[in-house]
């Protein structure tokens, strides 16, 4: 093969392997997010009162093992306004969410 035939290849393993990581990445994200939700839904946090501290509401930087991303995912679900903050630390569902 020649050389450009072989760069080119190159390129294109390194962008489906890019592609592969981002959807792998995504998919985790999103079934973290559905644990949190169940987990919010659970507890019963479905409005201010009864808004409930999750342990990971706050991302540990010096956490060993595998990743976690639900600190991720629940930063995500208040961005989209379907967790809400109460009291700073307490965390419950909007009423009439949906995950999109």
């Amino acid at each position: 093969m020649s050389e450009t035939v072989k760069t080119l290849f190159m390129f294109l393993m390194l962008a489906a392997t890019l592609l592969l990581v981002l959807k792998i990445t995504g998919w985790k994200m999103k079934k973290s997010a559905e644990a949190v939700i169940e987990d919010l839904r659970r507890q019963g946090a479905l409005d201010p009162a009864s808004a409930v501290v999750l342990p990971y509401g706050k991302e540990d930087f010096f956490r060993v093992g595998v990743r976690d991303y639900r600190p991720k995912a629940l930063a995500a679900l208040i961005t989209q306004d379907i967790v809400r903050i109460h009291e700073g630390n307490k965390y419950y569902l909007r009423e009439g969410h949906t995950l999109q």
